[in-house]
């Protein structure tokens, strides 16, 4: 409980993304554009649309048969429903869900630049050197033992190409459990609550263990056991959307990921957790199989990919 709370403070330490913004122009540019464009113009339009044209096309397209409606024009009424949802549907097709569309294709390219400036703004290569040589009392090449166990070279490039491939088969199938598991009846909203954290907190993690060149297998086993730390770090992401509709959620996410990202970036789990960072050894609690599923389902489309081209 302790580590699930110490997870849940860390997701709120937001002070986080001032501090760094303050540090990188080019970060605050980036983060005032997510903004924008998912905050201003998409959630924006989403209120106009709910809380203005929506009421005015009620009003001039009223219901059907309602009490204040005569008789006799009933069928009139049943027209203007029909014309009213046409006209609701247009909006949706032609403006919200190509916004949305474009939306989530910036917005994820722009993740990635925050990530990169916010992680530049933290000095991190200066500040893993030293705190290398002042709490281990070892060579600042250590920090780097992480790059160095890939292999230079074609084959390192292989390598990275491999783990990206799986990291994205072992996503994608952990975002279809997410969803399944929320079908199941009685547990299913606990379990649908816990792996979207779990999810989320990965996705903002998953940035600054990239820039920090550490291996796809030990960001797993470092996440696996200190499952209680993440899915802490990941309860406010979800709280915030949870209980919304998907067009709203998703207009949210877009603005609160990047400040996830961004406090994530500046945080230190490892320290959190009692986790030494060379070792990546658990915290205490015993590791969790979060991604077995999505992992034997990786390894099987693999395998099939794999026979069909022999």
């Amino acid at each position: 409980m302790l580590l699930w709370l110490e997870g849940f403070r860390e997701a709120c330490s937001l002070h986080r993304v001032f501090v760094l913004c303050r540090r990188s122009r080019k970060l605050l540019l980036r983060t005032g554009q997510c903004f924008l464009l998912n905050g201003f113009i998409f959630l924006g339009s989403l209120g106009v649309f709910k809380w203005f044209i929506e009421p005015a096309l009620e009003w001039i397209l009223p219901d059907p048969c309602s009490p204040v409606t005569f008789h006799e024009f009933c069928s009139y009424g049943r027209s203007y429903a029909f014309l009213r949802n046409g006209l609701l549907q247009l909006f949706y097709v032609f403006w919200f869900y190509p916004l949305y569309m474009l939306s989530f294709i910036l917005s994820n390219i722009w993740y990635n630049d925050i990530a990169k400036y916010g992680f530049e703004a933290m000095g991190k290569s200066e500040l893993s050197s030293a705190e290398a040589v002042r709490q281990e009392g070892e060579a600042p090449a250590s920090a780097n033992m992480a790059n160095a166990e890939r292999p230079s070279g074609l084959g390192g490039v292989m390598i990275g190409i491999g783990e990206q491939v799986y990291s994205i088969l072992l996503l994608t199938f952990f975002f279809l459990e997410v969803y399944v598991v929320g079908v199941i009846p009685f547990i299913g909203k606990i379990l649908n609550f816990l792996l979207l954290s779990w999810m989320y907190a990965y996705y903002c993690y998953e940035y600054k263990w990239n820039f920090s060149g550490i291996p796809l297998e030990k960001r797993l086993d470092f996440f696996e056991c200190n499952w209680a730390f993440f899915a802490g770090f990941g309860s406010p992401c979800v709280l915030a959307i949870f209980f919304l509709s998907p067009l709203v959620s998703g207009a949210l996410m877009a603005i609160l990921f990047p400040l996830f990202v961004l406090t994530a970036t500046g945080s230190g789990p490892e320290k959190s957790v009692l986790a030494p960072r060379r070792t990546w050894k658990c915290a205490g609690l015993g590791r969790l199989p979060i991604f077995y599923a999505a992992d034997t389902l990786s390894m099987l489309a693999l395998s099939i990919f794999r026979s069909l081209q022999t």
